[in-house]
């Protein structure tokens, strides 16, 4: 194990609108912003050496965003010639989503359709297996990042007679 290990900090994300993202995450979905970093650019190989992409790439602005009790978000935004512009699907290498968690998915699912949220699908409560008490349900960021609402407020099948579970902001937790 890393010494010291807490948990996760913050998870970075790339978006191609850092302002609109952040409106996003603050206006829609609640979360808090915390600060502005940049611009970033060198004119050496600092950009690979660091962060492994393009030397010439350029960051206009890093926001940091606080979301209640649970991890903060990165949200960068590159200027940079050679970028993919397609998000990856969840079944993609690389594919990837962040999770919410609410207390009740009803009035969650009706706040974000009412804001004009793409919500895939109907949510899903799970019956069966170590994930039994679950519900959960996937929507999509204006500029397609996957995002997911989750929520057991009684917990989940695999947690009985464990003495240490899978870290949440549930108030079972």
């Amino acid at each position: 194990m890393i010494p010291g290990l807490r948990g996760i900090e913050h998870i970075g994300i790339t978006v191609p609108d850092a302002e609109a993202a952040t409106r996003f995450f603050v206006d829609v979905l609640g979360c808090e912003e915390c600060f502005i970093l940049g611009p970033f650019a060198a004119a050496d190989d600092w950009m690979t050496r660091q962060l492994g992409v393009d030397p010439r790439a350029r960051i206009p602005q890093v926001r940091m965003v606080r979301c209640h009790n649970g991890a903060n978000l990165e949200i960068f935004e590159y200027e940079v010639a050679a970028q993919g512009k397609v998000m990856p699907r969840n079944s993609d290498l690389g594919g990837h989503h962040i999770a919410f968690y609410v207390d009740e998915m009803a009035p969650a699912i009706k706040y974000l359709r009412d804001q004009g949220v793409t919500v895939l699908g109907e949510p899903v409560a799970m019956t069966e297996g170590p994930s039994a008490g679950q519900t959960w349900c996937y929507f999509l960021a204006p500029w397609g990042l996957q995002l997911e609402l989750v929520t057991y407020p009684r917990g989940m099948a695999y947690e009985v007679g464990r003495s240490r579970i899978l870290w949440t902001p549930s108030p079972t937790s």
